[in-house]
């Protein structure tokens, strides 16, 4: 019963010292896009604050489109209008 205890008290211990520690056990598959988090209707471009392609590893190339509200949606990259996005944010950077 002691074993069981002290056994207890540690892996209680542990959880709390990597909590406060900012350890993170989120897979890296956290940033990948699936299926059901793709959109494909149009998002109006003033509502985009940010994009970022899809890291390597993951099984779907897409963009996931962080909006100016916080939230995150995917995008497929060969969408045409989020190419027409990304030329106007290139044409718009080159020019100022």
């Amino acid at each position: 019963m002691k074993v069981f205890s002290l056994a207890l008290l540690t892996l209680l211990l542990a959880a709390l010292w990597t909590g406060s520690q900012g350890i993170s056990f989120r897979s890296p598959y956290g940033a990948c896009c699936y299926k059901e988090m793709f959109v494909r209707q149009k998002i109006p471009a003033f509502l985009i604050r940010s994009y970022q392609k899809t890291p390597s590893h993951c099984s779907r190339k897409a963009v996931r489109v962080e909006l100016l509200k916080g939230k995150k949606f995917c995008v497929d990259w060969e969408e045409g209008w989020f190419q027409q996005y990304r030329q106007q944010q290139k044409s718009t950077s080159t020019s100022t």
